[in-house]
């Protein structure tokens, strides 16, 4: 048997009626949205849109309904979210903090904490950002330099970190930091702490990308003070914390989805009657989207369960950011004067975005090397 699990779940029975109710809501919503700015998918950033999303439920939808959540199942939520991507929906805001911060909080955190900040990010109000990588140390987590000391009543933290996304519209970080050095295991003495940005010592910087946007940013770190009851788990365990966080963001549909909108556009424009050969392409592409799709949906379903999904995570990903790499230059080779200038239009600014944007793609979440070399790590293979 094979070291890993790719069984896609058995959805719920609400599957359909919960479908229609996303698309009905978002078809009134998304109206007269173009769709180069469908295409930026979840890093589009709308703080009303969250606020909206909130008010029905459909964010925290997991987390139990004391802390603001609804109490439904992890499989639901991948149904709202694949609708939400599908659609290009500006879902930026709220992203991190549905998708992975609130489940560490609910699970590390301190009651205080809980209850501090799960409902108002349920409700669209309170954005996390990620505190991993920095300068020197790229995707290295166990490199990083950031570190804190023991002070009166929490911790004094500083260093920086660096590609953050949202570090300058974020009001909150979850930061993996140093606060013992072990001399021979680096990932010894790593701990989690929930920074305020908003805190003293503070500041955000954001960086412009070849996109012209800026959709992440840096963090600086000066004697900022961190009270206890936000360190995150227990001193020193950061490392096997980081690791289940990064589970949750490494095989959802946005792994997959990020490119989506350039094959929506494609099979418009290609019209009521397509050459063979664009046929083909859209046959092909179609075919990879939906194995990655059962792929990411057994990951959900692992999760749902309480299960270790690190390596099937790294794979969802690391194929996804493949898939939606691959996928604009393949759509551009394709391109032919059968297209009517009317219909390629909208096809053109989509992947003129997506040209830009997509090298990002296998950089975020963490690197094509660092995947493959966990893969290899739980396959035995190094």
């Amino acid at each position: 048997m094979p070291p890993f699990d790719f069984v896609p779940p058995e959805m719920p029975a609400n599957t359909a009626a919960l479908r229609q109710e996303v698309r009905h809501f978002l078809h009134t919503e998304l109206a007269g949205m173009p769709a180069e700015y469908r295409a930026q998918t979840w890093v589009g950033f709308s703080p009303e849109f969250s606020r909206k999303l909130g008010a029905r439920g459909w964010i925290g939808m997991v987390w139990p309904t004391q802390h603001g959540g609804q109490g439904r199942s992890t499989l639901e939520r991948y149904i709202v979210n694949e609708e939400l991507l599908a659609a290009g929906a500006p879902v930026g805001a709220h992203w991190i903090a549905d998708r992975q911060s609130g489940a560490l909080l609910l699970r590390y955190g301190s009651a205080a904490a809980i209850e501090r900040f799960l409902p108002r990010m349920a409700a669209g109000e309170l954005y996390f950002c990620i505190g991993m990588s920095e300068p020197a140390a790229g995707s290295d987590l166990a490199a990083i330099k950031t570190h804190a000391t023991r002070v009166n009543g929490g911790w004094c933290v500083n260093g920086s970190k660096l590609w953050t996304t949202n570090a300058h519209k974020a009001h909150m970080m979850i930061a993996l930091v140093r606060t013992t050095h072990a001399a021979t295991d680096r990932h010894a003495g790593l701990s989690q702490f929930i920074i305020d940005l908003s805190s003293p010592g503070v500041t955000t910087r954001a960086i412009t990308d070849q996109v012209g946007q800026q959709h992440f940013g840096e963090i600086f770190l000066s004697d900022v003070f961190v009270p206890d009851e936000l360190l995150l788990g227990q001193e020193g365990e950061g490392w096997q914390q980081v690791n289940a966080e990064l589970s949750l963001e490494r095989s959802g549909p946005e792994r997959y989805l990020s490119s989506y909108r350039l094959l929506e556009e494609l099979v418009r424009a290609a019209g009521p009657a397509p050459s063979e050969q664009l046929v083909q392409l859209v046959g092909n592409l179609t075919a990879e989207l939906w194995t990655l799709r059962q792929l990411s949906l057994s990951v959900a379903g692992q999760l749902s369960r309480g299960e270790d999904a690190t390596l099937e995570a790294a794979i969802v990903k690391d194929l996804g950011a493949c898939f939606e790499q691959s996928l604009p230059p393949t759509v551009q080779a394709a391109l032919s004067d059968e297209i009517t200038p009317e219909r390629l239009a909208p096809l053109s600014r989509v992947l003129k975005y997506l040209l830009n944007a997509s090298p990002a793609f296998s950089l975020r979440g963490g690197t094509r090397e660092i995947l493959r070399g966990i893969i290899a790590r739980r396959l035995g293979l190094r």
